[in-house]
């Protein structure tokens, strides 16, 4: 796939519409007892009809439901996620393809330098 199909709010719209193709997987019976978190297990009992694909049963995880590779490791948003430490890591970020993190380890003098010096280049900031 090209850069372009998954920069920005494009890469977010089409991340939108492949999570919208796919179930939410829950472990098996987890909708009948509050003690079983819905957090997925693969169903492994001999009698499961879940394990055995019966119709009308919750679906399994499976390998085609994964997202298309331009679109794997991307922010909610559609843009790339980059952690910034300070003022020159933002040189030469694509304002239509990278977003800004800033780093947890920075203060609040440098962040606001960050912050300042991304607004200028056209960056969006994820965590401002």
């Amino acid at each position: 796939m090209s850069a372009s199909y998954r920069q920005g709010a494009e890469g977010g719209e089409l991340r939108r519409a492949s999570k919208g193709r796919r179930p939410s997987f829950v472990r098996q019976e987890s909708w009948r007892y509050l003690r079983v978190k819905p957090n997925w297990r693969r169903p492994r009992g001999i009698h499961s009809k879940m394990r055995e694909s019966v119709s009308g049963h919750m679906p399994l995880v499976r390998v085609g439901y994964r997202s298309p590779v331009a679109l794997r490791g991307l922010h909610p948003s559609g843009y790339e996620d980059v952690l910034v430490h300070n003022v020159g890591e933002l040189e030469g970020l694509d304002p239509r393809r990278h977003a800004v993190r800033i780093a947890s380890a920075v203060g609040g003098r440098k962040r606001e330098e960050i912050i300042r010096r991304a607004r200028a280049l056209g960056l969006r900031i994820l965590n401002a």
